[in-house]
């Protein structure tokens, strides 16, 4: 069973810039209502793309460095990344299909 994984400002580098496939990462925090919205359907997406795009979740209140890199302002904020570049953003609470559709075209 495919689940997302936690990261951290000490090893996102090597979960997510270094990998091989491509990574979306979901940035959160617990206090988060939208992230707690989000959440379940990352889940269900890592289950689709098992095996085709890795899932890595970071808490950025205990990660501050990596979500200041990135410029994330609000959350939940969703990063693609491909070959260590950032290919695609998603802002905010999406339904599962508009998660996919942004996830398929990042991946094309």
């Amino acid at each position: 069973m495919a689940a997302p994984t936690n990261t951290s400002d000490a090893t996102f580098s090597g979960d997510v810039l270094d990998h091989d496939t491509p990574v979306l990462v979901d940035f959160w925090a617990p206090w988060c209502g939208p992230c707690r919205m989000v959440a379940p359907i990352v889940e269900e997406l890592a289950e689709d793309y098992d095996g085709r795009v890795k899932f890595v979740k970071l808490n950025t209140d205990e990660n501050p460095m990596v979500a200041g890199q990135y410029g994330i302002r609000s959350i939940p904020t969703l990063l693609v990344f491909k070959d260590g570049e950032k290919v695609g953003e998603i802002i905010g609470f999406r339904p599962k299909g508009d998660l996919s559709k942004r996830l398929d075209e990042a991946l094309a």
